[in-house]
């Protein structure tokens, strides 16, 4: 499947649906809370339907209140039940949610037509192989599939929020997206990266000229490329003029990698060195280059001795912005960098940079601003930021995964040259 500019130009509003309703929303009277069905691979601690599903049924700290959502999770689908499960304790300490056992079952609740008001669709967490390329098959796709079927039956949809990328495979993203779209209803993608605490609590001015962005973490391919990716996108494509799409992508590792780093410059071969050098100057878990130090920051020497496993994805967008994802890793250790780090050159020469801020204690507490963002599209029927954001960073994840299973070659992406407008008003949590 594919597409260019011409016939795929989208806007923040089409994150709902632009085109002809053929469907109806739910009819739910005014003295009724909405119902939200919960779909999900696994339920266990520390996965992401703990962190979303457990924020709707008990509620999160949200600016200086104990905030619980005016909605309620009345059923639940499991695919995979193990040891560490949840999600039946979940269902006896509330019991107006009740399990079904399958998805169909989960969004009629037992019966025969579409009973719910928004679902969430939580397919990141659990046992599923794993293609040639290293990409986790998990079934995002599988399970909106069976959501539309249902809607398709009973002549009515609801709003449905994706949980990180929208699927391994771009086909399968870029029809998720054009089925909301002709079915009219509201659809949200994404990870809590993008919304969660910035250090400085600073967005890219609207409409500032940007040339080159560096962005930076320390983890494996895939579902580590797309928090990184997004975070970047969420920033980038605040630029001048909106966003165009990727034209190109060319994946670095092992060697290649290496002498892109030494090259310093994109022109060289490689990136900004500014950018990246800036990038780490704001983590807060910067592995220290030595081991009787608490701060030393890496050279290259120390960043090739501690992340042997570093690979990067260089981005050549349609308007000419350069911007590249690199994962400074080590596969038995922690790597260099351990929060996302974002860098960005200015039209004027100077750099804009800044932390993703994602405290890793228990509560987790960089997912209630994403929770925040899927109740207003469960009350409105209307995503609060754009689809085509993550249906850009899964293509553009996908794409840099291909290029490395294809020998870094550089590859032409023309199916991701779409443009979309982002909105205006900035959505990351700042209090």
């Amino acid at each position: 499947m594919n597409c260019t500019r011409r016939n795929f130009v989208l806007s923040a509003a089409s994150a709902v649906a632009v085109g002809p309703a053929i469907l109806q929303a739910p009819v739910r009277g005014n003295d009724r809370r909405p119902r939200i069905a919960a779909l999900t691979t696994a339920y266990h601690k520390h996965s992401h339907a703990q962190h979303i599903i457990d924020r709707f049924l008990e509620g999160y700290g949200w600016e200086g209140r104990h905030h619980r959502p005016a909605m309620d999770v009345v059923s639940l689908y499991v695919e995979q039940v193990p040891d560490n499960d949840l999600s039946r304790e979940r269902a006896q300490r509330h019991p107006s949610m009740k399990i079904y056992p399958t998805i169909a079952e989960a969004l009629t609740q037992g019966g025969s037509q579409l009973a719910v008001d928004g679902v969430l669709l939580i397919a990141e967490f659990g046992q599923f192989p794993s293609n040639e390329k290293g990409q986790v098959l998990f079934p995002r796709y599988e399970y909106f599939q069976q959501i539309v079927e249902v809607y398709r039956q009973s002549g009515r949809t609801a709003p449905v929020f994706n949980d990180k990328h929208l699927s391994w495979n771009w086909d399968y993203a870029r029809q998720m997206v054009d089925t909301a779209r002709e079915l009219n209803f509201g659809f949200m993608a994404g990870s809590s990266l993008p919304v969660t605490w910035r250090q400085p609590s600073l967005d890219l001015p609207w409409g500032a000229d940007v040339r080159e962005a560096v962005g930076v973490w320390a983890n494996g391919i895939d579902g580590g490329d797309i928090h990184v990716i997004e975070a970047m996108q969420a920033i980038v494509e605040r630029r001048k003029g909106g966003e165009t799409g990727v034209r190109a992508v060319q994946a670095f590792k092992g060697d290649a990698f290496w002498k892109a780093l030494e090259a310093g410059s994109w022109d060289a071969g490689g990136w900004d060195a500014e950018l990246l050098d800036s990038a780490l100057a704001r983590s807060h878990q910067l592995t220290p280059a030595r081991a009787t130090y608490n701060h030393v920051f890496p050279t290259r020497a120390d960043i090739k001795r501690m992340a042997p496993n570093s690979h990067a994805y260089r981005f050549e967008y349609a308007d000419g912005l350069r911007a590249t994802m690199i994962q400074l890793a080590n596969a038995t250790g922690p790597g260099v960098v351990q929060d996302v780090n974002v860098a960005a050159r200015l039209g004027n020469g100077d750099v804009f940079s800044l932390l993703f801020y994602l405290p890793y204690q228990s509560l987790r507490s960089f997912f209630s601003p994403q929770v925040h963002h899927i109740e207003t599209l469960f009350t409105t029927g209307r995503s609060p930021y754009p689809v085509e954001r993550t249906l850009l960073t899964t293509g553009m994840t996908a794409a840099g995964i291909e290029s490395l299973f294809q020998q870094q070659q550089r590859l032409e992406t023309p199916h991701l040259t779409f443009d979309y407008q982002p909105v205006e008003a900035s959505m990351y949590w700042r209090t």
